[in-house]
C-alpha cells in the first residue's frame, strides 16, 4: 500500500468515524431530552 493509498484509507475511515461518532451523540442527546424535559423556572417570589 503506496502513502497515497494510506492517506486516503486514513481520511476516510477517520471522517467515518467522527459522523458516526456526532450521529451517537445527537441520537443520545434526542433520548435525553425526552426523559428529562427542560422546565421553565418560576420568578422568584418577593417576601417584602
Amino acid at each position: 500500500m503506496d502513502n497515497l493509498t494510506f492517506a486516503i484509507t486514513l481520511i476516510v475511515v477517520g471522517m467515518g468515524g467522527t459522523l458516526l461518532t456526532l450521529a451517537l451523540f445527537s441520537f443520545l442527546m434526542t433520548i435525553l431530552k425526552r426523559l428529562f424535559p427542560a422546565q421553565e423556572e418560576a420568578p422568584p417570589k418577593k417576601t417584602t
